[in-house]
């Protein structure tokens, strides 16, 4: 009886999931059909203008960035350490974390404007430039990441080296940790935009990343528990729970620390502290205070740390540093520093988009129609590349051998 179950539910997942590669294909198609249009028509169509010059695609970068921080660490760090890990998820977690990095070097070629343009910033390199920086550690990165994979494959099936994958597994590390401090400089060298301009801010993307990338693998897990494509003990849950509590407090004590320097009577910061907590920004400052509060309490809650409270902390913990990203892009414009004759702000800056900026007109940036629909794509295109890796890689766990 039991084994005709199994049987039956078996065709029934791999039918539900050959359905969810053909509609994040099709999404994917459309959202490249977009910015097709998008590269031959002109940014003009975008919300984007030469005083917020940067929008919802750099926000997506930063935002993967981040969430590709989690599979790498999780995996790497236990080896590099000699502890005890999260083994039977290892592989998983890096092909998560391959995915988001494709992800985030999709966004800069969104951003950039077209392909042509991935080409110039090679030929035209200019390595003074942390955008150039950031290309580099990015490159390399998503290349050790992929390298980590098949060595990890490789061991497990008894044919590499152990030690080796160790070596390859700190050097992944070190990886995660430079390419989030050197994105964190593309923004932090920028003098000219009072809410960027902090040497906090590489720690501060660090410590986002750890909480992004492990709320993400902890969503990946659970859903992959429930469909049966993991069998794993709820002390896995639990541990990753425990790890989601204690980066969020590091990362809430860093976000502490900087609106404290800033917004202390006599500094020069009030204006950010106040843009921040009661300005335009607020509800994506608070839904971030807010959510982390409830983390930390499923984390140090014995009784909160089942599977239903770490999921949903897990899934609004990816949606907090979201608003943490919304914060600093669109804070970073919506204070200039430069005097001008006239400044606009919010939809007198644009025609493009006002329905949607009538909804935000304290904003100086809300995203057109048009990015949501690349954005859309982009983000199908990272959930087709982690439902065929999960169909195609051996990727499943050998729960015995771990």
């Amino acid at each position: 009886m039991t084994e005709s179950i199994q049987r039956t539910e078996a065709p029934s997942r791999s039918k539900a999931q050959l359905m969810a590669i053909v509609v994040a294909a099709v999404i994917a198609v459309v959202g490249i059909g977009l910015w097709v249009f998008q590269s031959t028509a002109g940014f003009v169509n975008t919300n984007m203008r030469n005083l917020d010059s940067w929008g919802l695609y750099i926000i997506g970068f930063m935002w993967f960035v981040g969430l590709s921080a989690g599979g790498l660490i999780v995996s790497s760090a236990p080896k590099v350490f000699g502890v005890k890990g999260f083994g039977p998820i290892s592989k998983v977690a890096v092909w998560a974390s391959i995915c988001c990095t494709v992800l985030a070097v999709a966004f800069v070629v969104v951003d950039l404007g077209g392909p042509l343009r991935v080409w110039h910033l090679f030929a035209y390199a200019n390595m003074t430039s942390p955008l150039m920086w950031d290309i580099v550690v990015l490159s390399v990165y998503l290349i050790v990441s992929i390298v980590y994979l098949w060595a990890t494959l490789r061991v497990e099936a008894g044919k590499g080296s152990p030690k080796a994958l160790r070596v390859l597994a700190a050097i992944a590390l070190v990886a995660a940790v430079m390419v989030h401090t050197v994105t964190a400089w593309i923004f932090g060298l920028l003098q000219a935009h009072e809410l960027w301009y902090t040497a906090l801010l590489g720690p501060w993307f660090v410590s986002s990343a750890l909480v992004s990338g492990l709320a993400l693998v902890l969503v990946i897990v659970i859903a992959l528990r429930k469909a049966g494509y993991l069998e794993l003990g709820q002390e896995y849950v639990s541990k990753m729970a425990m790890f989601l509590g204690i980066f969020t407090a590091v990362d809430l004590y860093f976000f502490a620390c900087d609106l404290l320097t800033s917004g202390f009577p006599g500094a020069s910061g009030a204006e950010v502290v106040s843009l921040l907590a009661a300005g335009p920004l607020a509800p994506f400052f608070w839904s971030e205070v807010i959510v982390g509060v409830f983390t930390l309490l499923v984390a140090f809650v014995p009784r909160l740390r089942t599977t239903p409270f770490a999921a949903a902390a897990a899934a609004l913990s990816i949606l907090a540093i979201l608003c943490k990203r919304i914060q600093l892009l669109v804070g970073g414009f919506q204070i200039p520093n430069i005097d001008y004759a006239t400044v606009s702000t919010g939809p007198a800056l644009t025609e493009a988009g006002s329905g949607l900026a009538s909804m935000a007109p304290a904003l100086v940036y809300v995203p057109a129609p048009l990015e949501l629909g690349v954005v859309a794509g982009v983000l199908a295109l990272g959930v087709l590349l982690l439902l065929l890796g999960l169909r195609i890689l051996p990727l499943r766990p050998d729960v015995e051998r771990h």
